[in-house]
């Protein structure tokens, strides 16, 4: 651990440190913004569940107002014409999730926030409700994607599990929790930090 504790310490104090404490601060705003902007972010991660995380940034910025208006065939039309993945599969979760944008507000200031999207809305499940919370600002929740379980277990910090229950995903959380209490860094910190660690990149 503490290898990976003086690997984030170098990245906090260079240029990394800075887009990190950029991208909190706009993670912060989006959280401040209406429940139809917030559920585009929802959007978003609803996409990244085994998408390339760049390509679910591009296709949410073209398709824009279309996860709140567009039928469900249209907008798979419009998910696959962007070269989406999972274009059938995803256009229903998105329909089926906009029955929670009138509750949405409601949602997040219960504190068993995340609990409540994995058992509720389709297509999340704790890594992608995680993901969401995190880009709306609530920064204490880990978002434990492959990436960061390959840097850890490269660390020697866990060993690589078969498939991620949810007990899991807690214990690796309750890991990283121990670690930002050594870099005195939130959970949203910290996955920026080992996400660029092992890709090279900041991204959300």
């Amino acid at each position: 651990m503490d290898a990976l504790v003086s690997e984030v310490e170098r990245l906090e104090c260079g240029p990394a440190g800075k887009v990190v404490r950029k991208r909190m601060l706009e993670f912060k705003k989006a959280g401040e913004g209406r429940s139809n902007e917030i559920f585009r972010e929802l959007c978003f991660c609803l996409l990244t569940a085994n998408y390339n995380a760049e390509k679910a940034i591009k296709i949410q910025e073209n398709v824009g107002g279309g996860f709140l208006s567009l039928p469900e065939r249209a907008l798979a039309r419009k998910l696959r014409g962007e070269g989406y993945r999972f274009p059938n599969t995803r256009a229903r979760y998105i329909v089926e999730a906009r029955k929670h944008i009138p509750i949405l507000e409601d949602v997040l200031k219960s504190d068993s926030r995340r609990d409540y999207l994995v058992k509720n809305v389709k297509g999340l499940g704790y890594k992608e409700a995680s993901h969401f919370l995190r880009n709306i600002g609530f920064e204490n929740y880990a978002i434990i994607d492959f990436h960061i379980v390959d840097l850890l277990v490269a660390n020697g910090l866990i060993e690589k599990p078969k498939t991620m229950s949810k007990m899991r995903y807690l214990e690796i959380e309750a890991l990283l929790s121990r670690l930002c209490v050594k870099l005195n860094l939130s959970q949203g910190e910290l996955d920026l930090y080992l996400w660029y660690l092992e890709t090279g990149k900041i991204l959300k």
